[in-house]
């Protein structure tokens, strides 16, 4: 607990004294005679900003007085859509830096709330070639063609491996770019026999394998599958490419070669840390590869501090699986929080300032010391002492799936009822009560059904909801922006 509370608090003190030490350097250097500016940024909340930007930014730029305008004071009405109430926030708050999901960006940009900014990026002094592969195109996908936002950060998943487990049972090691079948059965080549505590794992897929609905949506997802038409008007789960995802996991699911998470593992009894970091099979030495972003690469060194006699010593990651016709992007690369500039905002100069800086390479070589989860879109700064493979974390290029793009179409109570549906439906297969094409075409029938229920309530809700003076029952809620 103490070195949480160093590391959060000291770190960025730290940091901004190495900055201070170098602006006497040149390109950092900060100018004083500057006019003063005054910079309303939206974020979480103010700590949590100037923790993460805004204590490095002022080091280098004191002319700019940042004022953090705190999501956490937004309210949402019951029913109502969450995203709704951010943009709302956004309209009375009037931040000059605004924080997005990719849905609210991509609605303000459509609505011509935001500063284009790809005019900016093209300046000399912004290292474009620089940036993480594939990041600006997939912004401008989400902005209708033209680049409104940047992101300082990413996050991404890779198969991490246990070289002495693949060696000691001859299997083959995994490769990039491998596809869900091949993944799966490089899995199924590890025995299955001995007791959930003893055994060897040829996968350890976390939360996200635990039913064929979870397992198969993601295989679709890769595979750039819907479940609705564009218009979403139409639910599209009975086709020949969903009951080829959902067989693929069907098989994996039988093989007995994927160890799944308990949700409830731990939450009852007390233990030490090092006991703790060894409950991961992965870890431990007892499942062959794991499905994880850069946290389980932190907890595997402190395993082989804490328990080094125990925790695995041999390992490496390649890339996710991708879909083989399409083998050069993937949709396990997340941007949650895009930095964009107010098309109102009176301070567009400051504002890139700010922007730019978070996105330079002197503020990702500072802070490229403490990754925490996320990563820095410099990817000239990551890598590991060890020599690992990390070029799998960024090797693919980030797409938005056909899938995502409809969720803003849906009803949130659909979205809501689809998965327990698609459960119910499903699961008779997997207990070979019902075959998959029987299960597909009833679940496609009653999600349809749901479907169109759920949009004549949103229709009726939208025709008589009431006028601004009218008040409303609300909820306030912490969100991420």
């Amino acid at each position: 607990m103490n070195r949480k509370r160093w590391t959060r608090n000291v770190l960025p003190i730290a940091l901004a004294a190495s900055l201070l030490a170098g602006c006497s350097m040149g390109a950092g250097n900060a100018d004083k005679s500057s006019e003063p500016v005054s910079l309303k940024v939206m974020f979480y909340d103010e700590r949590s900003f100037f923790d993460q930007y805004g204590m490095l930014f002022s080091a280098l730029h004191p002319e700019v007085e940042i004022e953090v305008v705190n999501t956490q004071s937004v309210k949402y009405e019951e029913g109502k859509d969450m995203n709704a109430a951010m943009l709302k926030f956004i309209d009375e708050q009037k931040p000059d830096i605004l924080m997005l999901s990719p849905e609210q960006y991509t609605k303000m940009a459509e609505e011509g709330k935001l500063l284009e900014l790809e005019t900016r990026t093209e300046e000399k002094s912004f290292d474009k070639a620089g940036l993480l592969p594939g990041m600006i195109d997939y912004l401008k996908d989400l902005s209708g063609g033209k680049l409104y936002g940047l992101v300082p950060s990413f996050y991404s998943q890779v198969i991490y491996y246990n070289k002495d487990l693949f060696n000691k049972h001859g299997v083959e090691l995994p490769k990039d770019q491998m596809s869900w079948e091949e993944l799966f059965r490089l899995a199924a080549m590890f025995p299955t026999e001995g007791s959930k505590e003893d055994r060897v794992y040829g996968l350890k897929m976390g939360y996200s394998g635990t039913d064929i609905y979870q397992l198969g949506n993601m295989i679709g997802v890769t595979q750039n599958l819907n479940i609705v038409d564009s218009g979403a008007t139409k639910v599209t789960l009975n086709t020949d490419a969903w009951r080829k995802a959902f067989g693929t996991a069907l098989t994996a699911l039988k093989s007995g070669s994927l160890y799944t998470e308990d949700p409830n593992r731990g939450m009852n009894a007390p233990m030490q840390y090092e006991d703790f970091l060894l409950q991961d099979p992965f870890i431990s030495g007892k499942a062959a590869m794991s499905m994880d972003g850069t946290y389980l690469m932190d907890q595997i060194k402190q395993a082989q501090t804490a328990v080094k006699d125990k925790a695995i010593k041999n390992w490496d990651i390649v890339t996710m699986p991708v879909d083989p016709a399409n083998p050069e992007v993937s949709p396990n690369m997340s941007f949650y929080n895009i930095f964009a500039i107010s098309a109102k905002s009176a301070q567009t100069d400051a504002a890139w300032t700010f922007l730019s800086y978070v996105l330079s390479d002197e503020y990702a070589r500072v802070t490229s010391k403490r990754q925490q989860g996320s990563m820095s879109v410099r990817t000239k700064y990551l890598s590991d002492k060890e020599g690992h493979h990390y070029e799998a974390f960024y090797k693919l290029k980030p797409v938005q799936p056909a899938m995502y793009k409809n969720y803003e179409k849906l009803p949130r109570e659909f979205m809501m009822q689809l998965q327990g549906m698609a459960q119910q439906e499903l699961q008779p297969v997997v207990d070979d009560k019902k075959s998959l094409e029987e299960a597909l075409g009833s679940l496609e029938t009653k999600a349809q059904e749901a479907l169109l229920l759920a949009k004549k309530k949103q229709e009726e809700t939208k025709g008589a909801e009431p006028s601004a003076s009218t008040s409303a029952t609300t909820t306030t809620t912490t969100t991420g922006g």
